[in-house]
């Protein structure tokens, strides 16, 4: 077999692979876990990580600006988690993704182009089902119909690196202790984020959340 046919043929096997594990970490197989492993394939080729789980565990971090199924892969094939503080969640409500290495700085976006959902229904109009037409598609079509891509610059603030909180303090406000410099200062007083501006949550009793330890 040809030199080129081994190639694609290794690299459509690790895709095959890699979406496999992804499904079993999404819970179904749809076209965004078929677009989100293809970035995060284009994405860590692009930055020289060819082992995210193992030797370069160590060396990425993964920027998603959609909560949609996509994350889910990206977080399969990279590895990186909210948890680990290796994936970062930008809420931009963009179907793209940042992969940095952050040994070589080397940093890449890649975003899915809208116009590749046309593409896929042009190149299977035999396929009555939109869904179907895509999740072939976006295996099939190649990266440059599927993607845009940007080389970048992402800087990481210590506070922000994986590892242990560099900081810990306690909200003057309502008590609760804040990590890796999240606390704001407003007249000389330290708050949280949600007592200074307002967080997402209200007590269910209709008590302030402000002093709620205090008597």
């Amino acid at each position: 077999m040809p030199a080129t046919r081994c190639a694609h043929a290794r690299v459509t096997s690790e895709f095959e692979t890699l979406l496999q594990e992804s499904v079993k970490t999404h819970g179904h197989l749809c076209p965004g876990q078929v677009l989100g492993v293809r970035m995060s394939m284009l994405g860590l080729s692009r930055i020289g990580i060819f082992d995210p789980k193992g030797r370069d565990r160590r060396n990425i971090i993964a920027f998603v600006e959609m909560d949609r199924c996509a994350t889910d892969a990206v977080q399969s094939v990279t590895g990186c988690s909210l948890g680990k503080r290796t994936m970062k969640f930008m809420d931009y409500g963009k179907m793209a993704a940042s992969f940095l290495n952050l040994k070589t700085r080397k940093a890449v976006r890649i975003i899915a182009r809208e116009e590749s959902k046309e593409t896929a229904r042009a190149s299977f109009r035999d396929i009555g089902d939109k869904y179907r037409a895509q999740l072939n598609a976006y295996k099939t079509l190649s990266d440059d119909d599927l993607f845009d891509v940007m080389d970048v610059e992402i800087l990481v603030r210590a506070e922000d690196m994986p590892g242990r909180p560099l900081a810990k303090t306690r909200c003057d406000a309502c008590g609760e202790q804040v990590q890796n410099m999240r606390e704001v200062i407003r007249d000389g007083k330290t708050l949280c984020r949600p007592c200074k501006e307002g967080g997402y949550y209200t007590r269910a009793d209709g008590l302030p959340v402000l002093h709620y330890r205090q008597k």
